[in-house]
């Protein structure tokens, strides 16, 4: 019967694993149809909102292109370097790069999503716009008052909430963080400044790109704040499918694939809550690099 219960499980396990990528290239291949042909809600505005009076950045701080590079490339980089240098099982580069892909282009997918569905105006609609002449200022107009000719130009403008580039940003380097946390055991206790700074970098990185919409008048703040935090909340979600909390003294190890040794894994998540997080005492008075690192919180507990 032990048996049979554990095939079961291996099998809807890998049903579902399955499933998901399916969904995963489905998502993939929709997200471009729906960039370059689908037209945002086109809320209506006053010709007189000083929020949508900005200019128009015809160069961007971080163009689309650097974009790429910076939340995409970088952090795969970053992982692949790490890879060259600790020559990890095939399962954790696997899982390592899956989640990096799928926060960069879930995050994607969804900000988009919700960009077309609110249709907030942006900072510079105006400028974007160009209105007839004798439009009126103190009424509510539509976007048919527009003269400009370039469609990707004027329905952009409808694009604000929220940030893409936030969004992407971290997502991408918001994932590359949890990751290089996960690694050098970054939230263990008294761990030392260069492992801190190196996980917090990304962020960084990743701050700074969002500040630069707000400086291009593409964005104000709330667009940027609630695009940086879907993207991180996708890039934590997107980590914590395969890798454990980072308060776990397993948080380098990804979780095993699903059917394999089933019986072993399957309260992984409970096991790792009661016995798998740092205490105070841990790694006092030991080395780097000892077992006596990684001891857990209730290993203190146990009688002699």
């Amino acid at each position: 019967m032990l048996r049979i219960t554990l095939a079961l499980c291996c099998c809807s396990q890998l049903i579902f694993w399955y499933a998901f990528h399916i969904q995963f290239q489905t998502v993939a291949l929709i997200h471009p149809q729906m960039q370059f042909f689908a037209e945002p809600f086109h809320r209506l505005f006053f010709l007189d909102n000083i929020n949508i009076q900005y200019p128009h950045a015809e160069h961007e701080r971080v163009p689309l292109a650097w974009l790429f590079i910076y939340a995409g490339g970088v952090p795969l980089a970053v992982i692949l370097a790490w890879m060259v240098i600790s020559r990890p099982p095939v399962h954790k580069a696997h899982v390592s790069l899956l989640g990096l892909f799928i926060s960069l282009i879930l995050t994607s997918f969804t900000t988009d999503v919700i960009k077309d569905a609110v249709g907030r105006p942006r900072p510079d609609l105006l400028s974007r716009c160009k209105p007839e002449k004798g439009t009126p200022a103190h009424i509510l107009v539509s976007y048919t008052v527009c003269t400009e000719t370039n469609p990707h130009v004027l329905h952009d403008g409808w694009r604000s909430f929220p940030s893409g580039h936030s969004s992407f940003a971290f997502a991408g380097l918001g994932f590359l963080a949890l990751f290089l946390s996960g690694q050098v055991h970054a939230l263990r206790p008294r761990t030392d400044l260069a492992r801190s700074l190196l996980a917090f970098a990304p962020l960084l990185g990743a701050a700074l790109i969002a500040i630069s919409r707000c400086e291009d008048y593409r964005h104000d703040v709330y667009d940027v704040s609630c695009g940086s935090a879907l993207g991180f909340a996708v890039a934590w979600f997107c980590y914590r499918r395969y890798y454990p909390p980072l308060r776990s003294a397993k948080c380098h190890v990804p979780y095993p694939p699903p059917g394999s040794d089933l019986a072993r894994f399957k309260d992984e998540e409970a096991r790792i809550a009661a016995a798998g997080e740092y205490g105070i005492g841990d790694d006092e008075g030991e080395s780097e690099g000892e077992e006596g690192e990684l001891r857990p919180l209730t290993s203190s507990l146990r009688p002699s």
